[in-house]
């Protein structure tokens, strides 16, 4: 089977330590200008969370993207799809931030694929055109990329330095009194971490 994906996996202890750090949330306000809003996590398909979009102009953009959590599934991610909803998606979430590094190989979908940083921002937004083996990487740790449908950033006014959360941001995730947050992969809460 060919890979789809090589992910890197180096790490240090200070990485580890933030990436708990912003693992747990609480509730953020919520912009009524929303687009593509998801009603609730309970309309969501299985294995799929809710991802938001803060961006700098104050608008929250939601997406329902499939969790690519496991070797298999990061692999395959969105390889054979020949369509992609406008507010749909694949978020690849890491445990740990590394130098992650994608390419297009059995890709149908031209994709924008957005590099998320720790502190829960976007690091890049690069364009994967399909069947590509161009390797795409934002040269910097990471602990998620989310990948949507081509054009859908730059239609939405999604850039670089705007901010990602996804999952339930309303519980506290394990967190709590002398508790170390949990990592979990279907939430990622850091805005409500400033």
């Amino acid at each position: 089977m060919t890979k789809r994906r090589r992910i890197g996996r180096g790490l240090n202890i200070g990485a580890l330590a933030t990436a708990l750090a912003l693992a747990a949330c609480h509730a953020a306000p919520e912009d009524s200008a929303n687009t593509s809003a998801v009603a609730n996590s309970a309309a969501l398909p299985a294995g799929s969370t809710e991802v938001r979009i803060h961006t700098s102009s104050g608008q929250t953009h939601r997406f329902v993207a499939e969790l690519a959590v496991d070797k298999e599934a990061q692999q395959h991610g969105l390889m054979g799809r020949e369509t992609l909803a406008d507010d749909a998606g694949m978020i690849f979430p890491f445990a740990y931030p590394n130098m992650a590094s994608f390419w297009m190989k059995d890709t149908r979908v031209p994709l924008d694929l957005l590099f998320i940083r720790t502190d829960g921002t976007i690091a890049d937004i690069l364009q994967g055109e399909p069947n590509s083996l161009r390797p795409l990487a934002a040269n910097e740790p990471v602990t998620a990329v989310l990948e949507i449908r081509q054009g859908r950033a730059e239609a939405l006014g999604i850039a670089k330095g705007d901010r990602i959360e996804w999952g339930d941001c309303a519980t506290d995730a394990g967190a709590g009194a002398g508790r170390a947050p949990v990592w979990r992969a279907d939430r990622f809460c850091p805005s409500s971490q400033r």
